[in-house]
């Protein structure tokens, strides 16, 4: 389910930057073998989780509500995530310009733990033109540099849906070198260990290679745990009869936890949640490690357990349900000593239904995109809006060749540049047009949309130019960019979006989510198709809220 409503912010009168972690910290959770573990005393941890994020509901120029920048919404509805036994809470988006100090605080003193979506709708992983770069890296680094110091933030999601079904596996490749990249830059901060994961759709079609590819391949580069949006069971049912049991037959030799990002579905109502034995129950538990219920909130798609109305809570029958059902289940919980490394996930191969390359994008630098940007005598004239930027990236690729800056997660290519921003790519293409045409000025033209400028080369820059190539097909070894971000400027809950892609869930009923949308590309104008996307993903966003949009 996608937000729908901000409410206006305030600056906060106050010149902190990332908030410190208070006293009494909540223990971190660890990742061993296919589980995860209390670090303090070495027992498991089942997740017992909601989904907590509000639609942004009558406000069509926000994108979303950022649940934990709003600290009486905290106040009103933490009581009742402890009634049901939380221990997790699921958030979507996050404004990183907000403080977030008192809800954490809050969730802290409650015992209760938070695992985040990196993305929001408008930066987010886009599945028809997938990209991962430098404006995507620098979202995901902000959310990580405010939220690491709270020892009660549980990991984070690399992406959500992304691939939802078997034309766009591609765009795994992006969201797993997004994973990559996120890890070493917790690695490169000398942050504590924080895990980071993906969330996927159920689709039968894909749903065993997209956990194989995520838990394949180096430390470096695997997802540390995979979750699965999980709609399957409805009404009364069983470990068999839902797919349960199949499911768990598919995963038990999973290298990395695996557990239900999203469940409950609702086509049988009100929810009895009858799935709660079995999931906390002797068949599944030592595969699975637990799951979040959709979702806290109650709205159109009637996945609420709670109605709000301004300071007010109602609970509701599902509420009642599932509390009941949470307060029977005594799952056998391992002990991080007895559980040894688990195996390596072997990576899926290519077929018909699966084709994600596993060489990643690279690493989005901003200091070899700035070096290149720079190098360049041919560019965009300053006056020209992004929004004109796709008839030129398609008038130029069809005279030149633009591999430097287009990537395919299918055979594994990408340019040099393909992590730039929009502008610098679109300046290299015009400078190689420039270049094979003649290098006169009137090849620098293009009716006065390009302009030229004086072309300097840093002694510093001559690496990177060298191993890109004149027409940036070589390969640059992206490093990590360590400079933190600056943290708080403002309080209030709210989030204005500018442009981007939504995402969404969509199994067997609904969800929520924050990390991509529409259908697949690996061709050679990715750039033009992820500008020419993101209002209708924006829109997308407004409609179906976060989690459940249908593919």
């Amino acid at each position: 389910m996608l937000f729908k409503s901000l409410i206006s912010s305030a600056l906060l009168a106050t010149s902190a930057l990332v908030p410190s972690a208070v006293a009494e910290d909540l223990p971190e959770i660890e990742v061993v073998g296919n589980k995860f573990f209390y670090s303090n005393n070495g027992s498991q941890f089942f997740m017992k989780g909601v989904a907590y994020q509000q639609n942004t509901a009558n406000s069509s120029d926000v994108s979303f509500v950022d649940p934990l920048a709003d600290a009486e919404a905290c106040k009103r509805d933490i009581p009742y995530l402890e009634e049901l036994q939380t221990n997790v809470i699921r958030v979507y988006a996050l404004n990183v310009s907000l403080d977030h100090t008192e809800c954490m605080s809050l969730l802290q003193d409650a015992g209760i733990y938070v695992i985040a979506d990196l993305s929001q709708p408008d930066e987010s992983i886009n599945r028809k033109s997938p990209e991962w770069n430098l404006e995507l890296f620098d979202r995901y680094t902000g959310v990580v540099d405010l939220f690491q110091n709270y020892t009660n933030v549980l990991g984070f999601f690399a992406g959500n849906e992304v691939t939802n079904d078997k034309t766009n596996t591609d765009a795994s490749a992006y969201v797993k070198a997004a994973v990559r990249d996120t890890k070493a830059y917790i690695k490169a901060q000398n942050y504590r260990t924080i895990p980071v994961g993906y969330s996927a759709n159920d689709d039968s079609d894909i749903r065993d290679s997209l956990a194989d590819y995520f838990a394949c391949g180096s430390e470096e580069e695997r997802a540390d745990f995979f979750g699965i949006n999980m709609y399957e069971w409805c009404g009364s049912s069983s470990f068999k009869k839902s797919g349960y049991e199949s499911i768990t037959k598919q995963y038990k030799n999973l290298g990395i936890p695996i557990f239900f990002s999203e469940y409950g579905c609702n086509e049988v109502s009100p929810r009895k949640f009858e799935e709660v034995g079995t999931i906390y129950g002797d068949d599944m538990t030592d595969v699975w490690s637990g799951g979040i219920v959709y979702m806290y909130f109650q709205e159109e798609n009637d996945y609420g357990l709670v109605s709000v109305s301004g300071s007010s809570v109602s609970t509701l029958k599902d509420f009642s349900y599932l509390k009941a059902e949470l307060a029977s289940i005594s799952p056998s919980a391992a002990q991080s000593s007895s559980v040894g490394s688990a195996s390596v996930t072997s990576c899926p191969t290519s077929t018909s239904n699966w084709s994600a390359a596993t060489k990643l994008p690279p690493t989005p630098d901003k200091e070899a995109c700035d070096c290149m940007a720079k190098s360049l005598t041919c560019v965009v004239d300053s006056d020209v809006s992004s929004d004109d930027y796709e008839d030129l990236f398609d008038y130029v690729c069809s005279k030149v060749d633009c591999d430097g800056i287009n990537g395919n997660g299918t055979t594994g290519d990408y340019g040099a540049y393909s992590p730039c921003s929009d502008k610098q790519k679109l300046n290299f293409v015009l400078n190689l047009y420039y270049e094979e045409n003649g290098s006169a000025k009137s090849d620098c033209d293009f009716s006065g949309s390009a302009t030229t400028q004086k072309a300097n080369t840093a002694s510093s820059c001559s690496a990177y130019l060298k191993s890109a190539g004149s027409s940036g097909v070589g390969t640059i070894s992206g490093s990590i960019q360590t400079t933190k971000h600056t943290g708080i400027t403002k309080t209030g809950s709210s989030s204005k979006s500018t442009s981007g892609s939504g995402s969404g869930s969509g199994s067997g009923s609904s969800s929520s989510s924050s990390s991509t949308n529409t259908g697949s590309s690996s061709g050679s104008h990715q750039i033009s198709l992820g500008l020419a996307t993101k209002s209708l993903l924006v829109g997308a966003v407004s409609i179906f809220g976060f989690g459940l949009i249908f593919a």
